[in-house]
């Protein structure tokens, strides 16, 4: 495993970050987690160098916090920098903030918590943060000992990441970034801004949901073939996130044990400024590959979920990308047909909105659920 220090803190953490978002369940329900085989891996992860532990309060339904309690007992609590969010969405009050530390203190079986971030940060979340005093909030919990640094998540545009990032001197950002968002949100301008501020910068998405990793067209398949070195499409996309010096921790959801020793194995190499100009000419080819087929800028963060109707919006879009991505009408049609429980389907969407309320991709989804609709019904 390899370090690197996390910003103007001093703090040395490992390149890969163990993201709790994605934790493995039992039947596919998100709140139900497998804790016996997650805490194996994550166990697994620490042991063999992963020392940065990202959580949230909404993780899991409400339950990540109180799982990562008990997975990080046993002296595990001592070997990484445990990182949660206050849910922005979830703030109505100036009380609330308080409420909602002392809440995920208790889940997390901790005294202080490493990074304490501002949750999916975006203008509105940022106007109503301001009001109810996020920065006494923060001074207040700090000098108490109950948080160490600030940071934020962020899901907005690259001028009100700047406004952000100006307002406060935080010590860590966290940003969706990857070889096909480069030009996305924060971006490349947003993360060398950061860096030049002195802020941590935190990666998550770096396989845009696994996306990167395990949908990939033939046509990308072909320009990898072509790279001298072999390495997996995870691989390219790690190490293309590795080779700015300006990231400190790339989040990987890992929720299979294969994945975990693959990441792990990839991140022994990950060495800034590591690759060659040839390499970035290929990984720049693949992004066009996947920027000309992709229909739905889904992530699968699942923030749209639960749905009123029932609707697994993730899914839904999931299926329809495949038909892109993949140029895969009749399986695409069938998983749908077959996978999806009926209340699942997007033709049960009223178009409601409050899904795309939360998306942080900006997704018209209400829109994109009537071509599911048309396409697979």
């Amino acid at each position: 495993m390899l370090y690197r220090k996390l910003g103007k803190t001093g703090e040395k953490v490992s390149i890969l970050g163990y993201g709790s978002m994605r934790l493995p369940v039992i039947d596919g329900a998100v709140d139900n987690i497998d804790e016996e085989k997650a805490i194996e891996l994550l166990r697994y992860a620490i042991d063999h160098g992963v020392n940065y532990v990202d959580a949230a309060y909404s993780y899991h339904g409400g339950k990540g916090e109180v799982f990562l309690g008990k997975a990080l007992a046993d002296g595990y609590r001592e070997k990484v920098h445990l990182a949660t969010k206050l849910s922005c969405k979830r703030v109505n009050c100036k009380e609330d903030m308080d409420r909602f530390l002392n809440e995920q203190l208790e889940k997390l079986q901790t005294d202080c918590i490493d990074f304490y971030l501002l949750h999916g940060v975006k203008k509105s979340y940022w106007d109503k943060m301001k009001k109810f005093g996020i920065f006494e909030f923060l001074e207040r919990a700090r000098t108490a000992g109950k948080i160490k640094y600030t940071g934020f998540s962020f899901h907005d545009d690259l001028d009100v990441f700047k406004e952000v990032l100006d307002a406060y001197p935080w010590d860590l950002c966290q940003i969706q970034f990857n070889y096909l968002d480069e030009d996305f949100q924060a971006g490349v301008e947003g993360l060398k801004y950061a860096g030049e501020k002195g802020l941590a910068v935190v990666i998550m998405e770096p396989l845009r949901g696994g996306n990167l990793a395990s949908k990939v067209p033939e046509e990308a398949k072909k320009i990898w073939d072509r790279s001298k070195i072999k390495r997996s499409p995870a691989e390219w996309a790690f190490r293309y996130l590795w080779n700015y010096p300006e990231i400190s921790v790339v989040l990987s959801g890992m929720s299979e044990i294969g994945h975990l020793e693959e990441n792990l194995r990839i991140a022994d190499e990950g060495l800034p400024n590591s690759l060659s100009p040839e390499e970035k000419d290929l990984i720049a080819e693949v992004k066009e590959i996947y920027k000309a087929r992709i229909k739905v800028n889904c992530t699968g963060c699942k923030y749209c979920i639960p749905c009123p109707q029932g609707v697994n919006i993730p899914r839904n879009l999931g299926y329809l990308n495949d038909v892109y991505v993949l140029d895969d009408v009749e399986n695409a049609r069938f998983q749908y047909g077959v996978l999806l429980a009926p209340e699942e389907k997007a033709g049960n969407c009223v178009e409601c909105g409050e899904c795309e309320e939360v998306c942080p991709q900006g997704i018209e989804i209400r829109e994109m659920l009537k071509e599911v609709r048309d396409s697979f019904e």
